[in-house]
């Protein structure tokens, strides 16, 4: 099993910066890709970057040079790195761990909402 805890989230004007973290627990070493996903009112959850066991990363075109995703050394926390933060980014965002044997983990999600 694996456990993930995001924290981070909150109230951001837009243009703004926000970090979101996500801290893994339980059988780390099975831990393949991790990813940040995000779900608004209406819409379905949608990928938004990840990063692989060997530091590659991928990014929605969305997000593309506004967000930084990173790993630390022991793969035990995954970090997004918001800038210049849009109301469309308004959304609750999940960390997502994708295990050996097909298996994914999800975190329970924390709320990020840009408004002024």
């Amino acid at each position: 099993q694996v456990q993930l805890v995001e924290s981070g989230g909150g109230l951001v004007q837009p243009g703004g910066s926000l970090r979101l973290s996500c801290a893994a627990s339980g059988n780390i070493g099975e831990i393949n890709t991790m990813a940040w996903y995000r779900q608004a009112p209406r819409k379905e959850r949608e990928l938004v970057a990840l990063v692989t066991r060997t530091g590659n990363t991928n990014y929605a075109d969305s997000v593309k040079g506004r967000f930084t995703i990173s790993r630390d050394n022991a793969k035990t926390t995954v970090s997004l790195q918001m800038n210049s933060v849009k109301p469309e980014d308004t959304a609750v965002y999940l960390c997502n761990a994708q295990r050996n044997f097909g298996r994914v983990s999800w975190g329970q999600g924390t709320q990020v909402t840009v408004s002024s």
